[in-house]
């Protein structure tokens, strides 16, 4: 299948690693111009500076989601690069597991300022470019957290489930204009869990990961298949995950 991708502008968060870096280099590849935001400013540099090595085109901007003017800077950038925004990649995420009653406040705030907060943030950030252009793409990464709930995770979830929930919202409201997608992987090879504070739970999802774990390429692949159809073709949710995966 041909991807009508080549020469779109493609911003997305959270692309120094895992989904993010594999989702650049898979739409670099098939032509984007992309436009990369994360924390770290060495890993962004040599993924940016790689994919120039291989003709692609692509610029970076250190951006934090809970801070809305990083997101408006990542646009920014994008708009003074390339001239225009086509996609935007809500692609950040983190997750801190516990049991409800072990009331971990600390990581719900993380929770909700990046995983909920950084996508609206994200959104308020393209927008405005989409209006002006006519016409623009918000892709959301979720989770499979939320299509079924499982103890240990009510909160992450949550906030997955919140994003689950303004993605078709928006994609209502817009009545055709924007284009609209929710992509849900389930577990994925990445460095997701280097976050997690319970040391146990982290030990155990590595090990799961190492076993059942697809690799950030499947996402990719979801990804431009999303971006890749035609204007009038909004492909609204994806559900992607190992085949074992309950």
């Amino acid at each position: 299948m041909k991807y009508e991708i080549k020469g779109k502008v493609v911003a997305i968060t959270g692309a120094s690693s895992g989904i993010g870096r594999a989702i650049a280099l898979m739409l670099a590849g098939e032509g984007a111009k992309v436009v990369l935001g994360a924390r770290r400013a060495d890993h962004l540099e040599e993924l940016v500076a790689g994919i120039i090595a291989s003709g692609g085109e692509a610029a970076y901007i250190v951006t934090d989601v809970k801070r809305r003017d990083d997101l408006a800077r990542l646009v920014k950038l994008a708009r003074d690069r390339f001239g225009r925004l086509d996609v935007m990649i809500n692609n950040a995420g983190m997750s801190q597991l516990s049991r409800i009653d072990e009331l971990d406040i600390d990581g719900w705030e993380e929770m909700i300022d990046v995983n909920l907060k950084g996508v609206l943030y994200g959104i308020a950030a393209a927008l405005p470019a989409f209006r002006e252009q006519g016409a623009g793409h918000i892709i959301n990464i979720i989770s499979t957290s939320g299509i079924k709930i499982v103890p240990l995770q009510g909160v992450y979830a949550g906030t997955k489930n919140a994003v689950r929930t303004i993605s078709e919202a928006l994609r209502q409201e817009s009545d055709g204009w924007l284009r609209v997608t929710g992509i849900s992987p389930g577990v994925v090879q990445t460095e997701f869990v280097n976050n997690l504070k319970n040391e146990r739970m982290k030990t155990a999802i590595l090990e799961k990961m190492d076993t059942l774990g697809i690799s950030p390429d499947a996402i990719a692949s979801a990804v431009a298949y999303a971006i890749g159809q035609p204007a009038n073709v909004d492909v609204g949710d994806i559900v992607i995950r190992p085949a074992a995966q309950d």
